[in-house]
């Protein structure tokens, strides 16, 4: 094993010995990527876990470019209609609704 390949498996074993798995990794930026968007942080927080449970990194990939001033949950839906990717509508839109209900299991109280 070279230096280089056992200091990238030290690194996946630090990563994953403080729950830092790459999925939680990819929840932090979708999570900060929609409030740059312009969502609350609470509906950022809900939408962020389930998208990243149901979305390729290239698909997490373009919502990063929905940047924009403070904006309601259906103008950013609107906006990721543009993208034109359909399973990339479908899991933002069901998640907005979700999230803004309240009735996503992912919602957090508070």
């Amino acid at each position: 094993m070279t230096v280089r390949a056992a200091s990238a498996v030290f690194a996946a074993c630090l990563l994953l010995a403080g729950g830092c798995t790459p999925a939680k990794l990819a929840e932090g930026r979708v999570r900060s990527a929609l409030v740059n968007a312009g969502l609350s942080q609470s509906n950022a927080a809900c939408m962020a876990e389930r998208m990243t449970d149901r979305l390729s990194l290239g698909q997490l990939r373009k919502l990063q470019a929905l940047q924009a001033p403070k904006r309601s949950l259906a103008d950013y839906v609107y906006t990721v209609r543009r993208v034109g990717d359909g399973q990339l509508i479908e899991v933002t839109a069901s998640s907005a609704l979700l999230c803004a209900t309240g009735f996503a299991p992912e919602k957090k109280p508070g």
